[in-house]
């Protein structure tokens, strides 16, 4: 089945990482083999082949760059210019991987519409992988021309934060509201019709984006707060909100997130039971509170920042997301069900979306 992954940090893996993502995953894992700079070195799972290899023929790719002022202790860039520059990079490892034939931009109906007849129809092992370019956080955009500037690029999506306080709004483990500067930011993002990404908006910042905010919106990697009761997720009311917005909300699989007294470094997927069947878990209970299948889809962040040190147990790569039809049979999902959680859903948003821009 077809398969739609609304984040992947893949330019982050590929400049910060040194991660050549057009290998497989195991080429990768022997090339770290001994590395011990990053917690997940040799414990990837993502690469573009593994992503042919699961159907995984849609993503929502970022870009990503901090701007943390002398103030904030989160590690980041010492200017906006650098993290600007540093977004770009990224943007041009993309458009490498589009000129060697790994990947394809997507920022129309059209190009979806034939990015999605390529994986009905071809047959072929090489089929490009299609991506929706996304911002995670907006500290890197220097002015508002610097976001019209992304637009023109491909610039789809964007989260106004990310973690502690940024620019334009409050991320997770931070409190603060958007300000006169995050307000002008939304009405820009507004203006272009781009999608504000509602994932590590603080409860403060999400509600008060929500007040003054009418375009399209989803959540590309948030999970429960009444399973997991921590701020990066979202309460019950948050989602409710987003759901009578019309977004979608992708599930994450960084395990913290998935189950509660999770403590980094010293706990293991096995021993803490988390599987996919865990991610089904706050599946269904957006689908209880929505009473449908219509508002939650895949948005894993897999290999963001983390790896199999720190995802469900039954996953060695991403191509193991198709085990995830079975397990929504199992609760009893029918067949349309399971078809729009793996990727009717955002599809169905896009569509919706640019139709109307």
């Amino acid at each position: 089945m077809l398969i739609f992954d609304a984040h992947l940090d893949l330019a982050m893996n590929a400049l910060e990482w040194n991660r050549d993502l057009s290998s497989s995953v195991e080429e990768i894992r022997e090339r770290e083999e001994g590395m011990t700079d990053k917690p997940d070195r040799a414990k990837n799972t993502v690469s573009l082949d593994a992503m042919r290899k699961g159907n995984i023929g849609i993503c929502v790719a970022t870009q990503i760059a901090r701007y943390s002022k002398k103030s904030n202790p989160l590690p980041g860039w010492n200017s906006p210019q650098q993290a600007w520059a540093q977004t770009q990079g990224q943007l041009a490892w993309y458009k490498e991987m589009e000129a060697i034939g790994e990947m394809t931009q997507i920022t129309n109906g059209t190009q979806l519409d034939d990015l999605i007849a390529i994986w009905s129809q071809d047959s072929s092992d090489k089929k490009p992988i299609g991506y929706i370019l996304s911002l995670e956080g907006a500290d890197s955009i220097v002015s508002l021309t610097h976001l019209e500037k992304s637009y023109e690029r491909g610039l789809r999506a964007i989260g106004p934060a990310h973690y502690g306080p940024g620019t334009y709004a409050f991320g997770t483990n931070s409190v603060g509201g958007i300000g006169s500067k995050g307000k002008e930011l939304l009405r820009e993002i507004e203006r272009l019709h781009i999608i504000l990404d509602a994932t590590h908006l603080c409860d403060q910042s999400f509600w008060e984006t929500m007040d003054v905010y009418n375009g399209p919106v989803w959540a590309s990697h948030n999970n429960c707060r009444a399973l997991v009761d921590h701020n990066r997720q979202f309460s019950d009311e948050q989602i409710k909100e987003l759901i009578k917005r019309k977004a979608v909300i992708g599930m994450a699989l960084d395990a913290w997130m998935m189950v509660p007294k999770w403590e980094r470094g010293h706990s293991t997927p096995q021993a803490m039971g988390v599987t996919l069947d865990t991610m089904v878990d706050h599946i269904d209970h957006i689908c209880q509170l929505a009473g449908n299948s219509l508002h939650v889809g895949m948005g894993t962040d897999l290999d963001g920042g983390f790896g199999k040190e720190q995802c469900p147990a039954d996953i060695d790569t991403i191509a193991d997301l198709q085990k995830v039809t079975a397990l929504l049979a199992a609760r009893g999902y029918s067949r349309q069900d399971i078809e729009n959680v793996m990727h009717k859903n955002f599809i169905g948003f896009l569509k919706r979306t640019w139709k109307d821009s």
